[in-house]
């Protein structure tokens, strides 16, 4: 992975997934943690590097 992620557009399964979370976990908190969700028509998408921000940000 590139420094800082990459644009890749991943799922709320494969977010969660990568936190170990439920998928509804992140569905439900992830506007309190400060993720940018894409909508793709009616789904919702996460760009790899602003997860990657986020960890870094919080756990570091």
């Amino acid at each position: 992975m590139t420094a800082g992620g990459s644009n890749r557009l991943l799922t709320p399964e494969e977010v969660a997934a990568w936190l170990k979370v439920s998928e509804t976990t992140v569905k439900n908190k992830y506007r309190s943690w400060g993720l940018k969700a894409q909508k793709v028509g009616r789904l919702l998408r996460f760009r790899e590097r602003d997860i990657v921000a986020y960890l870094d940000n919080h756990y570091g």
